[in-house]
């Protein structure tokens, strides 16, 4: 447990709250097709490889390093929302195991909660559709809504201002990669949390600055004394 007070909760999605179940490399695939990436090829790993570094950057970002251009990351980024949209419709988007429970407990310990994502608005409200989490939380925030997104500090520095919580050291940045470690660190939060039910290890977590390392976050109310 810890003794710090944190009165602001700053959540990442896949990967920490929801389940990924692989989403994110189908829709690069897609992504990758509309670009006329050979499937299996040596450019198509090279790429692939990137993704999964970066997990939990923009998704634009990502696309904008990988294809050069502008017009060529906009048409990357399109293949890939539709496509992840198409998995989330056809069922593929679940919470993951007392992450519902955690947000509403922390809640009820009169803390706020927001919940960020590195993909864009509409992906993200689908995705808060169909959990049925349109009302779980205070606030939810995409790049487009604060400037950058990871591992930049932009959105739990906006979810900060958004909440009127009055300091950086009231704040807590959760999720699943190195970017959410590297956003939360540069942010100034006090805990900076990873949970192991996502895209990178421990290892990689407190390299980029985790202050904790969680099972889940279904653990995260018992870390800081909900």
């Amino acid at each position: 447990m810890t003794d710090t007070d944190i009165r602001l909760v700053v959540l990442d999605m896949a990967g920490t709250t929801v389940a990924d179940d692989g989403l994110v490399e189908k829709a690069f695939q897609a992504a990758a097709d509309a670009l006329g990436v050979e499937v299996g090829g040596p450019e198509h790993e090279r790429m692939l490889a990137h993704v999964r570094l970066t997990m939990g950057e923009s998704k634009i970002s990502v696309f904008r390093h990988l294809f050069g251009t502008e017009e060529k990351a906009q048409r990357a980024n399109v293949a890939f929302e539709a496509a992840y949209h198409g998995l989330v419709a056809d069922g593929h988007c679940e919470a993951l195991p007392g992450a519902a429970e955690a947000i509403a407990e922390l809640r009820a310990a009169g803390r706020k909660v927001v919940l960020t994502t590195g993909f864009s608005r509409a992906t993200q409200d689908q995705i808060l559709q169909a959990l049925g989490w349109e009302s779980i939380a205070d606030l939810s925030l995409c790049p487009a809504d604060a400037g950058r997104g990871r591992p930049y500090p932009d959105m739990a520095l906006m979810a900060l201002l958004r909440t009127e919580t009055d300091s950086v050291r009231q704040l807590a940045v959760v999720g699943d990669t190195g970017y959410d470690m590297l956003t939360g660190s540069r942010a100034g939060a006090s805990v900076v949390a990873g949970v192991l039910t996502g895209a990178h290890r421990e290892e990689r977590l407190r390299a980029d600055g985790a202050t904790h390392v969680l099972g889940s976050v279904a653990e995260l109310p018992g870390l800081l004394g909900a």
